[in-house]
C-alpha cells in the first residue's frame, strides 16, 4: 500500500456553467515528484489553484495527510506544511535575498508582524537564512537585491523563500517558465537537489523537465484526467499524442 500525502477525490468546478475540472481524482505518493501537464486549456491551473486552495471546488474532496482540508485558506494549509509557488515570481524585488528568506523564516517562527523588535532579533535568522540560500547556490548573493538577480535566479530566490517555510509538499506552478536553456538546467537541477525528503507537485509545460524529473505524471485534457504513470508510459499513449500533436496517431502514418 503506497503511503499518499495528498488526494484529490472525484473533484469537480465550474464557471457559470463551464466545467473546468471533471471529475479528477488524483494520489500524490510521500516523497515523489508528481507532475501535472496538459495542452492549452486543459484545466491545469484550475486544477493547481484547487489543490493550493485558492480556489474551492464545485464539488468534491483534497485530503491532505488525512486531513480534509477542501475547504481551508491557503493560510492554514500553509501552516500545515503544504506551500507553493507562481507561474511569476513572487519575490520583493528591492530586499536582499538574504531579506527575502528571512521574512520566510519570520512567518514560520511566528515573528512576521514583531516590526518593533530590534535588529538583533531579525539577525538572529540570518544563519538559517544564509542555510536555505546555499541550498539553491544563492548564498554568494546574500547581499544582492532580488531586483538585480537574473530570471532564473529570481526563481531560485523563491524556492528559498518557500523552503523558509519548511514545506513538506511544494507545490510549484510553471517553475521553467519563460526561460533559456541555461535557466531550465539550473531549475532542473534545483528541484531535484530540494525534493529530497519532501514531495513535489508540479504543473510544467516542458516536457524535457518533466520526463527528467517526475516519477509520476497525470495528464489533463478538458478537465479530465486522460493518462498516468511515469513518462515512459504516458509518452507512448495514443489519446496523449493526439491531445498534443491534435492529429490521431494513424493519421501521422497515413
Amino acid at each position: 500500500m503506497t503511503d499518499t500525502i495528498l488526494q484529490a477525490i472525484d473533484l469537480n468546478k465550474s464557471f457559470r456553467g463551464f466545467s473546468a475540472v471533471q471529475n479528477v481524482n488524483l494520489s500524490v505518493e510521500r516523497g515523489r515528484i508528481h507532475a501535472i501537464i496538459g495542452p492549452n486549456g486543459a484545466g491545469k491551473t484550475t486544477l493547481f489553484n484547487l489543490l493550493t486552495k485558492f480556489l474551492t471546488p464545485t464539488s468534491g474532496k483534497i485530503v491532505f495527510n488525512g486531513t480534509d482540508i477542501t475547504h481551508r485558506k491557503p493560510a492554514e494549509i500553509a501552516n500545515m506544511g503544504v506551500v507553493r509557488s507562481f507561474q511569476i515570481s513572487a519575490v520583493f524585488p528591492h530586499l536582499t535575498t538574504l531579506e527575502n528568506v528571512r521574512l520566510a523564516l519570520q512567518r514560520r517562527l511566528g515573528v512576521s508582524y514583531h516590526f518593533w523588535r530590534s535588529k538583533s532579533v531579525l539577525e538572529a535568522l540570518d544563519d538559517e537564512a544564509i542555510e536555505r540560500l546555499g541550498q539553491v547556490g544563492l548564498d554568494k548573493f546574500a547581499h544582492v537585491r532580488a531586483v538585480e538577480l537574473p530570471y532564473g535566479r529570481k526563481r531560485a530566490l523563491e524556492i528559498a523563500t518557500t523552503l523558509g517555510l519548511d514545506p513538506e509538499l511544494m507545490l510549484l506552478d510553471e517553475p521553467t517558465q519563460g526561460m533559456g536553456a541555461e535557466d531550465v538546467g539550473l531549475v532542473t537541477d534545483l528541484i531535484r537537489k530540494v525534493s529530497a525528503g519532501r514531495t513535489i507537485v508540479m504543473v510544467e509545460h516542458n516536457l524535457g523537465v518533466v520526463a527528467e524529473l517526475a516519477d509520476t505524471i497525470t495528464v489533463l485534457n478538458r478537465g479530465e484526467v486522460l493518462a498516468e504513470g511515469p513518462y515512459e508510459k504516458v509518452s507512448k499513449n495514443p489519446a496523449v499524442m493526439e491531445a498534443y500533436m491534435g492529429v490521431k496517431i494513424e493519421e501521422v502514418g497515413a
